[in-house]
């Protein structure tokens, strides 16, 4: 890791849209031969002051210097003039065009009748080994390849262009282990071959496996710079979010560890399935409980959510609510019973992007009031003034296009989408997932505050940590059937239901 004089400097940039300051004196600097990743929660800042270092945005105040000359950067080519590159998460490159075409366009090597393709391809097979892959071939189509190469074929075109800065903004969000593996190997030879990288992420442990360096960010305000090893993990998320970690370490310590789990259950299930996608299971969730749904990826939980909701309708099964039988066949069905669900799909069938968050808000009340009877202005008015303040959705503005919020954001007006049908019973899919951990840790607390309120909550989530940290009880899931039941407890870990899993026995 080389230490010279910052190749980027940032200081005292501010940046303010209608109404909101993003940017408010932040400074940040950029070494050679670093990764250095930018860490704050949705909203804090980081892509505002990415795309003011990419010339995306126009700073109001503040300076930026490059290799210790001032720079007023009008565009990205401003940017990509001065060597700053950036791949993004969703890779900006051609599928029609071969993998060479796309490391070297815009730099083709011409001869007298045009573009020289044999000289191009060797070319850009030169870029490829340079970085370690020359197994790619130039000459194959990029979309035969894998997003994770994908990604790798980017990084070779901004080092074709001889950057000396690469930002890499989410680049592991879509990719397995191994695959990540495969880029920080990438990350790692353009370190140690001077380049300053900047790395964006939420995974707190791929930072701390890659990152040299970490600039905080908080609320658009700079909270400092560290380098990574000598901070712990515990108080970068302090930093993060503005609160002692001890306050999160306590969430879900004081949760009833079953306390909830007798008598008459709110909602109960025997033999609940659906042919083709689950096999019959039995739950129960009594009033006030977080009932975990754990499992790896494919193992049936979604799809119990979905038929306790009526998303999906089962073809086997009694359902009771309140010790009443009933049917719940349909979403409508689900929302008539008291029942809401919340998918894992935010962007695909959560938000409606192009709506307001009024809209996108109002949207479950509505439904089930019937579109005969529209919400007056009013009323929807003071359920926006409701949530938008309890869930601590920033900012807080109901007409402001959904799509322009941060991905946590949108994850609380979903939540409040479906808390404004004063619902019973709660099934939340990966309510958490891809949001930074200031957000997290507002849903989760949400979470915790409305069992103890009385509210029944089914919870799934891929992270082992965050099911036990929250659940009463957790049904475990293996292809696409119930495999046992866990009551949570001091000595339930991760492990315990990783254990389950691998050996299908049953934990009392």
């Amino acid at each position: 890791m080389a230490i010279t004089e910052p190749i980027v400097e940032m200081e005292a940039i501010s940046i303010e849209f209608p109404g909101v300051k993003a940017l408010q004196n932040v400074n940040f600097r950029l070494f050679p031969g670093e990764v250095h990743t930018l860490m704050g929660e949705n909203g804090a800042g980081k892509s505002t002051l990415i795309k003011a270092l990419t010339g995306v945005y126009k700073i109001d105040s503040g300076t930026i210097s490059v290799l210790g000359a001032p720079r007023a950067f009008s565009g990205t080519a401003d940017a990509q003039s001065a060597g700053i590159s950036t791949v993004y998460q969703e890779v900006n490159l051609c599928d029609n065009l071969s993998v060479g075409e796309n490391v070297m366009l815009g730099h083709e090597i011409r001869g007298r009748f045009g573009i020289n393709w044999k000289k191009t391809n060797e070319a850009a097979h030169d870029a490829l080994v340079g970085l370690g892959l020359g197994d790619i071939d130039p000459r194959r189509p990029l979309s035969s390849i894998s997003l994770a190469l994908q990604q790798l074929v980017a990084i070779s075109r901004a080092m074709v262009s001889r950057s000396r800065v690469l930002i890499l903004d989410e680049p592991t969000s879509s990719l397995d282990a191994n695959e990540v593996e495969g880029l920080f190997g990438v990350i790692r030879r353009l370190r140690d071959q001077g380049v300053a990288i900047l790395f964006v992420s939420h995974f707190l442990d791929q930072v701390y496996a890659i990152s040299d360096r970490l600039t905080v960010l908080r609320n658009g305000e700079y909270v400092g710079e560290y380098m990574t090893p000598e901070l712990s993990r515990s108080d970068l998320i302090s930093k993060m979010i503005g609160r002692d970690f001890s306050t999160l370490a306590a969430l879900g310590s004081n949760r009833g560890r079953a306390v909830h789990a007798t008598g008459k259950p709110f909602y109960s299930a025997k033999n609940l399935g659906r042919k083709g996608f689950i096999d019959p299971v039995d739950i129960d969730v009594h009033a006030g409980e977080v009932v975990g749904l754990a499992g790896l990826l494919g193992s049936g939980r979604t799809e119990l959510g979905r038929l306790i909701y009526g998303a999906d309708r089962p073809d086997t099964g009694e359902v009771r609510i309140s010790d009443a039988i009933t049917e719940v066949h349909s979403p409508i069905a689900g929302l008539s019973r008291k029942i809401a669900f919340s998918t894992e799909n935010r962007r695909d069938e959560g938000i409606i992007g192009d709506l307001t968050v009024r809209e996108n808000l109002v949207l479950a009340v509505q439904a089930r009031r019937g579109w005969a009877r529209p919400l007056s202005k009013r009323e929807q008015g003071d359920l926006c003034e409701k949530y938008l303040v309890e869930l601590n959705v920033r900012p807080a503005d109901p007409e402001r296009l959904i799509k322009n919020l941060s991905g946590g954001n949108q994850q609380k007006v979903l939540l409040g989408r479906w808390l404004a049908t004063r619902p019973e019973l709660i099934v939340l899919d990966e309510p958490t997932r891809g949001i930074d951990i200031g957000a997290k840790a507002e849903i989760q607390e949400t979470i915790a505050a409305l069992a103890g309120e009385g509210m029944s909550v089914v919870f799934i989530s891929s992270e082992l940590e965050e099911v036990v940290s929250l659940s009463e009880r957790i049904v475990v899931m293996k292809d696409h059937r119930k495999i046992g039941e866990i009551v949570n407890g001091p000595d339930v870990t991760a492990e315990t239901i990783v254990d389950l899993i691998a050996t299908e026995g049953n934990v009392a």
